[in-house]
C-alpha cells in the first residue's frame, strides 16, 4: 500500500471534537462529573489520578512530588490528546483545571487541535469538599487518600476560571 498516497482525514463539523476540562478544588465532583461527560459516544475519558497512580506508585506523597509528576504526564500525553482531538474523538480530561498554568497546557491542546471546548468549574464550597473527602477516604476507593491539611495546602493554588482566559467556561455553582 503507498501510504503517500493515503488521504490524511481533517476534522470536519460532523467530526469537531471537543476537550472537555473541569476545574474544582479536591473533592468538588470532577471525577464524578467526568465521567458523565465521557458517556458521550465518541468520547474518551483521560483521568490523571489513573495514570499517576499506574505510573508512580507510591511517588506522590507531597505538593512537589505530585506537580513533578503531574507535569512530566502532561508533557508524554499533549501529542496523544491532540491526535484524539483531530481524529474526531472528544476528550474529558479529569485533570484538575485549577491554575493558570494547567489551563495553558489546556489552551495548547485546544490550538494544537483545532477543537470545541468547554472548562466546566464545580464551584463547591470548602465545607462540601471536606466531607465528600473524608467520604472518599473512608471508602478507600480512590487512588490517593488526601488529608485536610493537604486540601488546604493545594487549595492555596486554586484560581477559578476567568472570562478573560479565553474559554468556554460553564458555571455549576454546588450548594447540596
Amino acid at each position: 500500500m503507498d501510504f503517500a498516497s493515503t488521504p490524511s482525514p481533517k476534522q470536519t463539523a460532523t467530526t469537531k471534537a471537543t476537550l472537555y476540562l473541569i476545574c474544582g478544588k479536591i473533592a468538588a465532583g470532577k471525577s464524578t462529573f467526568a465521567r458523565k461527560l465521557s458517556e458521550q459516544v465518541q468520547t474518551v475519558l483521560i483521568s490523571e489520578d489513573f495514570w499517576l497512580a499506574n505510573l508512580y506508585p507510591g511517588q506522590i506523597k507531597s505538593l512537589e512530588d505530585y506537580a513533578r509528576c503531574s507535569a512530566q504526564l502532561r508533557a508524554a500525553m499533549a501529542a496523544h490528546i491532540a491526535d484524539l482531538l483531530r481524529a474526531g474523538v472528544s476528550a474529558v480530561l479529569d485533570f484538575p483545571s485549577n491554575t493558570l498554568a494547567t489551563r495553558a497546557w489546556a489552551r495548547g491542546l485546544i490550538e494544537q487541535s483545532a477543537a470545541a471546548h468547554e472548562l466546566h468549574y464545580l464551584d463547591v464550597s470548602d465545607q462540601i469538599c471536606k466531607a465528600r473527602l473524608h467520604a472518599r477516604n473512608a471508602g478507600g476507593e480512590h487512588p490517593f487518600e488526601t488529608t485536610e491539611a493537604q486540601f488546604d495546602l493545594f487549595s492555596r493554588y486554586f484560581v477559578a476560571p476567568q472570562e478573560s482566559e479565553g474559554f468556554q467556561i460553564i458555571h455549576h455553582p454546588v450548594t447540596e
